[in-house]
C-alpha cells in the first residue's frame, strides 16, 4: 500500500516538473486566475450604465423638462431631444437604446385626473440594458410625476399607486452588483476548463512526446498514472483558484465572501477529482491535442453555459434540468453559491458533495477502461 503511494507521489512530482517546463501551460493558468476574471468581471456588467437615450418631447411643459432631465447618469447618457419623425431611423440605425415620447397636453391631463400615457421605445437586441433600464425608467418617470402632483389623491389616480407597499430588501447583495456573481462564477468556470484541459493535455502530452512507452515499462498500473495526473493537475488548480478568489477576487474587486474559504476550498479537491478524471476520458479517445481540444471544446461550454453560473437552472425546461444532473459542474456551482455567497455550511451542501464523489467515480472507473485498452494497444 505505502510503496502504491509512493510511486503516485512520484509520478505526481513528475506532471509538476512537466508542467513547470511548460511555459504556455504556465502562463495560461497566471492568465485565467488572474486578468481573465479581473478583466471579465469589472467589464462585463449586467447594469445599466451610460445608456443612450432620446425624448420626444410633444408637451413641452415644465413637467416634461422635469422628466426628461431626471434622466441622469452614470445609468444615462444626457438624454437627446428628437422629433417624432426621427424616432423609427434613430432605433433602426441603433443610435439610442430608449426613445422616450411625452404626449401633448401630458401635464394637463395629469393636474385634470385623466389617466395620460409615456411610450417608451426599447432596443430589445441590448437584452441586457432593455430590460433592466426600462424598469428604471418606469420607477424614475413615478418618482418623478408622484413629486410633481400637489395630493397624495391625485398620485394615486395618476400612477397607479397600490393601496399595499411593497419593501424590497436584497439578500447577499443590497446593491445588486453584478461583479459580485461575475467574479466568483469566473472563478468557478475556469476551474472547470482548465482541470478538464491541463489533465487531458498530460495525457496527449505523453503520447506525443513518447514517454507512454517508459510508464508502460515501469512497475505502475494504469490506475496510479490517472491518480497522479489527478492529484498533480487538481492541485494546482486548487491553489491557483483559491489565490485567485482571496486576491483577484476579495482584495482587487472588493467582492465579499460570506461563508467558509475551507470549505469551499475542500469541496473544490472532490470536485477536481471528477473533472480531472473527465479530462483524462476525453483524452484516450483522442489521437492528437487538436482532436482534444475540439472534443472538450462543446463539452466545456455545455457545462459552463448549462451548470447554473450563467442562467439559473430554474429558468431552463425540466428535461434539461434532470439532463444537468448528471454533469459535476452542475453540482459544484450549487455549493459554491450556497458557501460563498450565503455562508452555507456542510449540513446545506452534503448532497451535492455526495452527487460530485458519485460521478467523480464513475468518470474515473471509465476512464480507466478506456486507459488500460490504451496502453494494452500501445503495448
Amino acid at each position: 500500500m505505502f510503496a502504491r503511494l509512493a510511486r503516485i507521489w512520484r509520478l505526481g512530482i513528475k506532471e509538476l516538473y512537466s508542467l513547470k517546463a511548460d511555459p504556455v501551460l504556465a502562463g495560461l493558468i497566471l492568465y485565467t486566475f488572474t486578468v481573465a476574471v479581473y478583466t471579465v468581471s469589472a467589464g462585463a456588467k449586467f447594469e445599466v450604465e451610460n445608456a443612450a437615450v432620446a425624448v420626444v418631447d410633444e408637451d413641452q411643459s415644465a413637467l416634461s423638462r422635469q422628466l426628461r432631465d431626471a434622466l441622469l447618469q452614470p445609468f444615462f447618457k444626457p438624454p437627446v431631444v428628437i422629433a417624432a419623425s426621427d424616432v423609427d431611423a434613430a432605433m433602426d440605425s441603433g443610435r439610442y437604446v430608449f426613445v422616450l415620447t411625452i404626449p401633448p397636453k401630458f401635464e394637463h391631463d395629469l393636474i385634470a385626473g385623466r389617466d395620460p400615457a409615456l411610450q417608451l421605445d426599447i432596443d430589445a437586441t441590448a437584452m441586457s440594458q432593455a430590460g433592466n433600464g426600462a424598469a428604471y425608467i418606469q420607477n424614475i418617470m413615478t418618482q418623478e410625476v408622484a413629486a410633481a402632483l400637489a395630493s397624495r389623491s391625485a398620485v394615486a389616480s395618476s400612477t397607479g399607486e397600490a393601496p399595499v407597499s411593497v419593501v424590497i430588501r436584497p439578500k447577499f447583495n443590497a446593491n445588486l452588483t453584478s461583479a459580485w456573481f461575475t467574479a466568483v462564477m469566473q472563478v468557478i468556470n475556469n476551474v472547470t476548463m482548465l482541470a478538464v484541459i491541463l489533465s487531458g493535455a498530460a495525457l496527449i502530452r505523453e503520447r506525443e512526446h513518447g514517454t507512454i512507452e517508459h510508464l508502460l515499462v515501469m512497475p505502475v498500473t494504469p490506475i496510479e498514472i490517472m491518480l497522479a495526473k489527478i492529484w498533480a493537475n487538481g492541485l494546482v488548480i486548487v491553489v491557483a483558484a483559491t489565490l485567485s478568489l482571496l486576491i483577484v477576487v476579495e482584495r482587487l474587486l472588493n467582492v465579499p465572501v460570506h461563508g467558509s474559504v475551507t470549505l469551499f476550498v475542500a469541496s473544490m479537491l472532490v470536485y477536481q477529482f471528477s473533472v480531472t478524471a473527465l479530462g483524462i476520458l476525453v483524452a484516450t479517445v483522442s489521437t492528437s491535442m487538436a482532436q482534444f481540444g475540439l472534443i472538450v471544446m462543446p463539452i466545456l461550454i455545455v457545462m459552463n453555459l448549462l451548470s447554473g453560473s450563467t442562467t439559473p437552472m430554474e429558468s431552463m425546461p425540466a428535461w434539461l434540468q434532470n439532463v444537468m444532473q448528471l454533469s459535476p459542474s452542475t453540482h459544484f456551482v450549487a455549493l459554491s453559491q450556497a458557501v460563498l455567497y450565503r455562508g452555507a455550511g456542510l449540513a446545506v451542501i452534503w448532497p451535492n458533495l455526495l452527487a460530485l464523489a458519485a460521478i467523480g467515480a464513475a468518470f474515473f472507473g471509465l476512464a480507466v477502461l478506456r486507459f488500460r485498452k490504451a496502453l494494452q494497444a500501445a503495448g
